[in-house]
């Protein structure tokens, strides 16, 4: 039987031939640590007296907060500096860009390549047919430490783009159409195969943008397998994989793109995309340009030629951020730097800039902004509401004032309208932490999150990122899920959480599995869980099952007993048991020595 792509570069860097629901131990090419998460895999490897097993194969990007706005983060980028040092690994400091454009530009990972990160982003290298993954502090750690970590390989789906988009939409407006598709959830576990005519005409710099949305629809990974130019920009002697003309398939979707328009994502939900239209004319108070997603030479030249010879709207504020600084330097030999300045934009340095709310400042309470970046999540990027689209669109409601298309920019701006006010969570109170037992069946009370796609800013707010110690986490637990926020207060060592579908979406934080260790929360029931937080929890020794408990009429306060060997779950209260997916052999045996990382 032929293999996928993803089947091919996982036997390759396993040494055997693999098949969807295998275990494999696989060789990482490229391991990197960013300036969040990289002191946490640090302190991992100091505290269980591990070394770096490749140094030429190892690197720290500096990406997140490169200013080092923060004290924190200023430290955590020296320790990681001071580990570089003394175990000869290549720092990419506060001057170089966004590590997953670095991986592709500077020839780190090529096309059939294994690569590792603490950037949940890091699939984004499906657009050069690269295997990579965001992972947690632990699995990062232990790739530094061994050059290798395990990984259950997913399902492929093939997805077919068919006709071409209108003349207005780019290759975001086609990203964001899959994601109003498949939704927060629908590519969960999958390692997707994006193909077409549309999609063999895509530059280098377009499939860099649609494969960076995998992750908000909880995809393993997005691959579109390169063509000549892609392989021409990439690192000399590469060995591109591309599936057998008999691979199968768990799933071929066909979806027509044909008349496409431009497209927007409504705040607080990456998912919930609707065309320009049905939103144009909101006043906005602020926009950004760039991101992993959208901040290619590109990118910033599609904004620029929108922008050239205009002003943006009186008290709108544009911030635009190069992904890398080659691209930096790009846009300055290209006059576009120029452009930007004379049109009023804040220009930063190369980085993940306006995402993760560290580099150029967070929006404030009532704040509208539109974004080219990936994820909009309520709280990520500040107090105030953030609408996703194209770097076109973008620089076109820029001008305006408000949210707007190229082909619809108004004679005269809107005038700066008075933002409303909000109130930021207030954080509950630290709970104990409580030493674990290693029991294959516990019975405790429940609490009840009758919500699917709980992302990882919800469980833990990136305010808090900094924070390394497990003890002090468990306060800051669901501080940013509405009704949630005292949970806290109100939770008991030995409590179990149950909810439904895609629990953990997001960023690879590990600090939003060690928040429910700080609280004692013996385990974790969900319908499903988003890839990295799944593995970020069996890594950590957290009990977590897949099980569907939205039938039962279980209710806040109820008992509930788990067997982790048989997966059977009963509900005690109700006297009604349900079958849920067991441990499997890799997970009991993390669960049984008390993480990846223990001896």
């Amino acid at each position: 039987m032929g293999r996928t792509i993803v089947e091919k570069i996982l036997s390759r860097h396993c040494g055997r031939d693999v098949k969807p629901g295998d275990i494999a131990d696989v060789t990482i090419d490229v391991r990197v640590a960013r300036d969040f998460g990289g002191a946490n895999v640090v302190k991992n490897l100091e505290d269980n007296r591990l070394g770096v097993v490749d140094p030429g194969k190892t690197f720290f990007t500096f990406d997140c907060n490169p200013c080092g706005s923060d004290q924190k983060y200023a430290a955590n980028q020296q320790k990681c500096r001071l580990f570089a040092r003394k175990h000869g690994i290549r720092v990419f400091d506060i001057d170089s860009g966004i590590g997953t454009h670095l991986a592709i530009d500077d020839g780190l990972a090529g096309p059939g390549d294994t690569l590792v990160s603490t950037d949940s982003h890091a699939n984004l290298l499906g657009a050069i047919g690269a295997f990579g993954q965001g992972m947690g502090d632990q699995d990062v750690a232990h790739a530094f430490a061994f050059g290798k970590t395990w990984f259950e390989v997913p399902k492929s789906m093939k997805i077919v783009l068919k006709g071409r988009p209108g003349p207005h939409a780019v290759a975001k407006d086609v990203g964001l159409a899959l994601l109003k598709h498949f939704g927060a959830n629908g590519l969960l576990d999958y390692s997707v195969e994006l193909c077409g005519d549309y999609v063999n005409t895509l530059t280098l710099d377009q499939r860099i943008t649609i494969s960076s949305l995998a992750t908000e629809m909880a995809a393993i990974i997005l691959f579109i397998p390169p063509g000549s130019a892609v392989l021409q920009h990439c690192r000399p002697g590469a060995e591109p994989v591309f599936a057998d003309p008999e691979a199968h398939y768990g799933q071929v979707v066909e979806i027509d793109i044909t008349g496409l328009e431009p497209l927007t994502s409504r705040p607080g939900h990456p998912e919930d995309v609707v065309t320009v239209r049905e939103v144009a004319g909101r006043k906005i108070d602020s926009c950004f340009i760039g991101s992993c997603t959208n901040g290619r030479l590109e990118d910033l030249k599609a904004a620029a030629a929108i922008l050239r010879g205009r002003r943006v709207a009186p008290g709108v504020v544009l911030k635009v951020v190069p992904a890398t600084d080659r691209i930096w330097q790009e846009c300055l030999n290209a006059g576009l730097v120029e452009t930007f300045k004379r049109a009023g934009a804040l220009l930063g340095n190369a980085g993940c800039a306006g995402c993760a709310a560290g580099q150029i400042g967070q929006n404030g309470p009532g704040e509208v902004t539109i974004s080219s970046g990936n994820r909009n999540f309520t709280g990520k990027q500040g107090l105030g509401e953030v609408y996703l689209a194209s770097p076109a669109t973008v620089a076109a409601s820029a001008l305006a004032g408000t949210i707007a298309t190229v082909d619809r920019i108004p004679m005269t701006a809107a005038l700066f309208a008075r933002p409303e006010t909000g109130k930021p969570a207030t954080p509950a109170a630290a709970a104990a932490v409580t030493a674990e037992a290693k029991p294959t069946r516990l019975r405790g009370r429940v609490w009840i999150l009758r919500q699917d796609n709980i992302d990882t800013d919800m469980i833990y707010h990136n305010r808090y990122l900094t924070v390394t110690s497990i003890a002090e986490m468990g306060q800051y637990t669901f501080v940013n899920l509405k009704g949630w926020e005292d949970l806290a207060k109100k939770a008991k060592p030995g409590d179990i959480i149950v909810t439904g579908r895609n629990f953990g979406a997001g960023s690879s934080r590990q600090q939003a599995v060690d928040c429910f260790k700080s609280l004692g929360i013996a385990a974790i029931v969900a319908r499903s869980f988003g890839a990295i937080y799944k593995r970020n929890a069996i890594n950590a020794g957290l009990p977590i099952l897949s099980a569907d408990l939205s039938v039962s009429r279980l209710k806040d306060g109820d008992e509930i007993e788990v067997d982790f060997e048989s997966g059977e779950i009963t509900l005690l209260t109700l006297g009604k048991k349900i079958r849920g997916q067991p441990f499997s052999g890799v997970q009991m045996s993390i669960y049984r020595r008390g993480g990846l990382l223990s001896s």
